[in-house]
């Protein structure tokens, strides 16, 4: 299954680590240093030029993370993954 990020961008679910609301997970050091990493180390994909809300963590098979930043939000994408409608037949 596939998850559109936004723009021409899509990804695999299976690939995703976390999706991380934007304004809440930044508050922490250790995220506002983890993603200014990323984004040194050329590992951040920005989707749109819009006002960014959420952004999705993936790790590939071949153990390379990127970090996907997007102006849809992180209830909408955990939507769009299915995820939710699992955990309620559970």
């Amino acid at each position: 299954m596939y998850l559109h990020l936004g723009q021409d961008t899509v990804i695999k679910v299976s690939d995703i680590v976390g999706i991380f609301d934007m304004e809440t997970s930044t508050i922490a050091k250790s995220t506002r240093d983890y993603l200014s990493a990323a984004q040194k180390a050329g590992r951040v994909v920005n989707v749109s030029m819009e006002m960014p809300k959420s952004f999705v963590l993936c790790c590939d098979k071949k153990n390379r993370h990127t970090v996907y930043i997007t102006q849809i939000s992180s209830s909408t994408l955990l939507k769009r993954t299915g995820f939710i409608d699992e955990i309620s037949n559970v």
